[in-house]
């Protein structure tokens, strides 16, 4: 497990270094346990621990709604953003940021080092369980499927034409007659 935490730690000193206005960068389980950090001036576990409880709150919210699984959380504070995405099923990238930083940048960078993540804390996993796994078979605990997405219904579009001012019409000078007279 330590080459794994070496090898997210590795990662996520990557990602600072290609976006300079992060000021801290963070993985953790699901559970809000630190995986690795590279957060000065910021205590890790508080942030790990937040970020646990605030991904299953988010999460709880996007599912509601209908939106799917989670995949990022942002909060924009005064001084600057925390970012927070999945990597995997089983951890979370969080990512603090100057005001300054360019979202757009972060968001990309943000999702590639999640699924980096993603694939190093898979691979522990699956390295871990089959070191641990029963030599006799057991019934396999499934998942519940999460709500189908409610149906959407689309509002009727209305005209987008232009409003025709009868005012305009009504006093409008009528063409003036001439007569001439013989």
């Amino acid at each position: 497990m330590a080459a794994v935490q070496d090898a997210i730690l590795e990662e996520l000193r990557r990602l600072r270094a290609r976006v300079p206005q992060l000021t801290g960068a963070l993985a953790a389980d699901t559970d809000g346990l630190v995986l690795a950090q590279d957060t000065p001036g910021v205590d890790p576990q508080t942030v790990a621990a937040l970020t646990g409880t605030t991904r299953a709150y988010a999460a709880q919210l996007a599912d509601e709604t209908g939106q799917g699984d989670l995949r990022e959380l942002l909060v924009r504070g005064v001084y600057g953003y925390v970012a927070t995405y999945a990597a995997g099923a089983g951890a979370v990238v969080t990512l603090l940021a100057q005001d300054r930083v360019n979202v757009g940048r972060l968001h990309l960078e943000g999702r590639r080092a999640g699924a980096r993540i993603a694939e190093l804390v898979d691979t522990a996993a699956t390295a871990t369980t089959s070191a641990t796994e029963p030599t006799e078979p057991t019934e396999a605990l499934t998942k519940a499927p999460a709500k189908p997405a409610p149906a959407r219904a689309r509002a009727a579009r209305t005209s987008r034409a232009k409003p025709v001012d009868t005012r305009a019409a009504a006093t409008a000078p009528t063409a003036a007659r001439t007569t001439t007279e013989s």
